[in-house]
């Protein structure tokens, strides 16, 4: 891969400051001093219209006026200014400014020249960091671009937030602690331009960064922002702190729009992004050292030891608060324990030691314990007693904190009689608390991140192929015909003729326009029957008492028609009444009422809410989310985050309900929100689920006004996670006539992709891979299978031998460059194989969803003993150029608006 585009932002050989002044206290005093003082490694050039000298280095009224390349530009005049800056670094081709102004209160004029100095910045290709008051730190670098006054220490941590006030405050808190970075940088609340997707793809890259760090008051592009952290997180662990939590409550009519917050859906996207959030500054950093010293937590059981039984009990109050289980200890686990305990001590967890334990029988317990597969993470409480060492004590955990991956937390209690200790464990950079409840705290949160990167790795696969696939036309032409009516709200009968589309069951509904039609639908359908009211303009039926359950007989069926109209017409005079639609009341035993809906945030897009129905649903708010695509592990954990869920199965006389029936109903609701982004909002209430399966009796669906076909939009460009794309799955033949399936990789093609690579020879191998590998790592094999749709894609060229197995013939990929305008390709091809046409396929196809995507090249290498490939790529279009660092290698390019070979 060639550098990251922002990597001259990044590590700039030449800055001029514009606006750098000797004026005490004003800001290009502050940012020319901290460069100075910081002795930036490269050159510094003042830009100051009235004084040819700054801080004693010459100085240019202009840019104009500098005679060597200037990578970047800081700008700290006012933003009167920025329109004629940026018409200078277009023409200097100068392709960074950094713009230091304080706009967290900004004046209307202020702003209305920030958004027309970005709109001038895009069109001439100039690119916008900021505007902030703290600006850009790089501690490798000796880069204090930045008006914070302390001098950074180097290290890992990179910290990119919105807030300089905040940065300001997160960096003094590291500096006592001896915390160090690689990066700082404040975005600013106002950031237009430069954001966090671009921020972390240069970060991923830096082999500086060892943690990313973030604070968050909001983003602008949630599918931008969702690859990129998604990306960064399979990498490096990322650790998120989110401002403004209560703000933006959802709009819109459905159960999951009332009881929802932004932040309720963005705690979801960050989970579904395998990333750790925190509430705290002081819980940030902590996670982030625990993180890149390779602790990980495998599950939520902890196991506590003190000496004192009173130090425990306290503990066990604070993990039942945070919802951190107690592990129950092995058999075996409590054996060893007997054997070096008194014997008068009772095993239990939490497991009191004695308050005359020493440092010996401390290790003893706690390296018994960690070996214990039902302990996740083991937290030692010291207190200073009179017979404790604390010295020997921290000396021993500290040897045992290197033999193991799982978490051990220390609280260390009191404070001058463990001031040695402490010290002890500062210097070897332990991860110590002065209390348990802290050290619970982490523990839990590493755990849930442990169970975030579990969902990162879910790539949730297509229903066709094992189910019957959906009539997308149908669908299509069910909401074609309702926007032609001018209907945003679809009637229940046709929302769930929507859903019967995608195979989700419902229970019978007709419309009825007068008593008789009524009458001779119950007759039909057999009593008893239940009537809803039926109207675009009336969302919740209960606002009008339009609903009868369990009517017997035709009189009452009458009775209950009139009153129902009757009230709908006092209760909402103005509301358009259709009719009333007639259902058969089900009777099923067993059942459990439950919930999915859906709402559309503005930023991250379709939103799942799976919970209780019924009233239920909004008096016990007792539900959980999870954003598209969906896949069963993901519908497990939001099962699991429930109370109702905990009803679902065996409890008390009733059986347990049909949990596939429920799965594949979330699953098709996902599907359906994928593939219709006409669909805002989706209300299935309630869902009945029995042991006999699942049926939806209650449903309402909201859609846009404007078909997304005359809108020009991208495939899933509504969704924030880029799902299976099922669409590319085609059936062809080979030159010979032999069927094959191309379709994009997935997740369980891990066994299949080895097997292909351990088949191909040694020649082709080291062709593919410039290497002598005779088979993938776990690792590499988990990244070429595990794949983000939005950034990269993998095609393979499939066979089905007699017996029914599976074999690849031939791979193509591609991965895009951070600037998402130009792709990396790779192709391998079978050995026994060629010569069948296969790479002319799998390239042609690869050209077609590159374009699709919005690339605009593709660029790869072909070793020039490789004649086939040479030919073949000459034959599709590609320029071949000699490496200049490699004779032996081609490298090739072609551009994505040349058309295909057939």
């Amino acid at each position: 891969m060639k550098p990251h585009y922002l990597h001259d932002l990044f590590n700039p050989k030449h800055i001029a400051v514009v606006g750098a002044s000797d004026r005490p206290h004003s800001t290009g005093q502050i940012i020319f001093t901290q460069l100075l003082s910081g002795e930036f490694k490269g050159q510094l050039s003042p830009v100051n219209l009235r004084h040819p000298m700054v801080a004693g280095i010459a100085a240019v009224a202009n840019l104009n006026q500098l005679t060597t390349q200037v990578d970047v530009v800081i700008v700290t005049t006012t933003p009167t200014s920025y329109d004629s800056l940026i018409r200078d670094c277009a023409k200097l081709k100068i392709r960074f400014v950094v713009l230091i102004k304080n706009l967290d209160e900004p004046n209307p004029k202020d702003l209305q020249l920030l958004h027309k100095a970005v709109k001038l910045a895009k069109r001439l290709k100039i690119r916008l960091l900021g505007p902030s008051i703290l600006g850009l730190i790089r501690p490798s670098k000796n880069l204090q671009a930045s008006t914070y006054p302390g001098v950074l220490k180097q290290g890992s941590l990179a910290l990119i937030t919105q807030s300089s006030g905040l940065s300001s405050a997160l960096l003094d808190w590291a500096d006592s602690r001896q915390i160090g970075f690689s990066t700082v940088l404040s975005l600013g609340i106002e950031s237009l331009d430069i954001d966090y997707g671009e921020i972390l793809d240069f970060l991923v890259s830096d082999a500086g960064t060892k943690a990313i760090l973030l604070h968050i008051h909001h983003i602008q592009d949630g599918r931008r922002f969702m690859s990129a952290l998604r990306s960064a997180a399979r990498l490096k662990p990322v650790v998120v702190l989110k401002s403004g939590r209560d703000e933006d409550h959802i709009d819109g009519l459905s159960t999951a729009s009332s009881l929802l917050d932004s932040n309720d859906i963005f705690n979801s996207a960050l989970s579904r992004a395998g990333v750790l959030q925190v509430q705290t500054m002081s819980q940030m950093f902590t996670a982030a050292r625990m993180l890149t010293a390779n602790y990980r937590a495998a599950g939520n059981r902890l196991a506590i030891i003190s000496n004192g039984i009173g130090l425990g009990v306290l503990a066990v109050d604070n993990a039942h608060d945070a919802k951190v289980p107690l592990a129950k200890l092995a058999p075996e686990t409590q054996q060893l324990l007997q054997q070096v305990l008194p014997a008068h001590f009772q095993i239990q967890n939490p497991i009191d030691i004695g308050n005359d334990a020493s440092p010996a029988r401390f290790r003893s317990v706690t390296k018994i314990c960690m070996d214990d597969s039902n302990v996740d993470g083991v937290l030692v409480i010291f207190s200073p007693q009179q017979a404790s060492d604390d010295i020997g004590t921290a000396k021993m955990m500290l040897q045992l904190a290197r033999q193991t991956s799982k978490p051990l937390l220390l609280a260390w209690m009191g404070n001058d009689k463990v001031k040695n200790s402490n010290l002890l464990l500062a210097q070897a950079q332990a991860i110590r608390f002065k209390s348990p409840e802290f050290a619970i705290e982490v523990f839990s949160s590493l755990a849930k991140f442990q169970q975030n990167q579990a969902l990162l790795w879910q790539t949730p696969n297509p229903l066709e192929g094992k189910t019957v696939a959906a009539d997308d036309k149908q669908a299509k032409q069910l909401i074609a015909s309702a926007q032609a009516q001018n209907l945003t709200v679809l009637p229940e009968y046709t929302s769930k003729s929507l859903l019967n589309c995608f195979h989700i069951h419902t229970n019978p509904t007709h419309l009825a326009k007068s008593e008789d039609e009524a009458v001779q639908l119950a007759q039909k359908m057999g009593y008893p029957v239940v009537l809803k009211i039926d109207s675009p303009d009336i969302f919740y039926k209960s606002n009008v008492d339009g609903v009868r359950l369990n009517i017997p007989d035709e009189v009452n069926l009458r009775e209950s028609y009139r009153q129902i109209l009757e009230r709908a017409r006092l209760l909402a005079p103005s509301a358009r009444i259709e009719g009333l639609t007639v259902q058969p009341m089900l009777q099923q035993k067993s059942t459990r009422e439950a919930m999915i809906s859906v709402t559309r945030d503005k930023i991250f897009g379709p939103v799942i809410t799976f919970g209780a129905g019924g009233v239920s649903a909004v008096i016990q708010k007792d539900n959980a989310t999870a954003l598209p695509p969906l896949n069963k592990f993901i519908i497990q954990d939001m099962i699991d985050r429930t109370k109702i869920g905990q009803t679902l199965g065996a409890f008390k006389h009733m059986p347990a309900i049909d949990f596939e029936a429920l799965q594949k109903v979330l699953l098709r609701v996902s599907d359906l929100v994928s593939d219709m982004p006409e669909i805002i909002e989706v209300e299935i209430n309630p869902l009945l689920l029995s042991p006999q399966g699942a049926i939806a009796v209650d449903a309402r669906i909201i859609i846009d006004k404007q078909s997304t076909a005359t809108q020009n939009v991208q495939r899933y460009q509504h969704m924030a996670i880029m799902p299976y794309p099922a669409y590319l799955e085609e059936t062809l033949q080979l030159k010979n006539g032999m069927p094959v399936a191309l379709r994009p990789l997935r997740p369980e093609d891990a066994d299949m992709v080895q097997e292909f690579v351990r088949n191909l020879s040694d020649q082709s191998r080291y062709n593919r891979f410039m290497s002598s590998i005779k088979q993938l790592s776990q690792q590499v094999l988990v990244r070429f299978t595990q794949l983000d749709y939005d950034r990269e894609m993998a095609l393979a060229l499939v066979r089905t031998d007699e017996n029914g197995q599976e074999e690849v013939l031939g791979m193509s990929r591609y991965t895009t460059d951070p600037d998402m305008e130009v792709c990396e390709f790779a192709i391998s091809i079978a050995d026994t194989w060629q010569g069948h046409g296969i790479g002319t396929i799998l390239m042609n196809k690869l050209f077609a969803v590159a374009s699709e995507q919005g690339l605009l090249s593709m660029r790869g290498e072909v070793l020039v003993s490789n004649k086939g490939m040479q030919f073949l790529v000459k034959k599709l279009g590609f320029k071949l150029k000699k490496d200049p660092e490699d004779h032996n290698i081609y490298i090739v390019t072609r551009p994505l608006n040349v058309e295909t070979v057939s």
